[in-house]
């Protein structure tokens, strides 16, 4: 169960890249941890399932903020199994100079996906 992060922090928008994988004796669950704090409006999000190995239909996503609020506003439930989806900006919370860390859950066993956040 681990998280790789992708952190690009220059430009006028950061993109967070979060490459995820559950293992085969595990809940369903993966979670971790920005090495850098953000700040700014949420843009988009995306989700991609693994190709050889998807999540389970359904499967959800939180990003919280320091303070435990998911900064997707919930934007993140029920993800495709087969699909790459996106969340726009109109959907998506902001960040005040803190730290995310992303949560999978629902997602199976013995599975994998990418999600990328972008803000500006």
């Amino acid at each position: 169960m681990t998280v790789v992060f992708t952190e690009e922090t220059y430009g006028s928008v950061k993109k967070i890249g979060m490459a995820w994988t559950i293992g085969s004796s595990s809940s369903g669950t993966t979670t971790g941890t920005t090495s850098n704090g953000y700040n700014g409006a949420l843009e988009r999000l995306v989700t991609t399932p693994d190709g050889s190995a998807a999540p389970s239909a359904n499967y959800d996503i939180v990003i919280n903020d320091e303070d435990s609020t998911d900064v997707l506003l919930g934007g993140g439930a029920n993800r495709s199994a087969s699909t790459t989806e996106q969340v726009a900006a109109a959907s998506l919370g902001a960040v005040a100079n803190d730290k995310l860390t992303i949560t999978i859950t629902n997602a199976g066993s013995s599975c994998a996906g990418d999600a990328w956040l972008y803000i500006r």
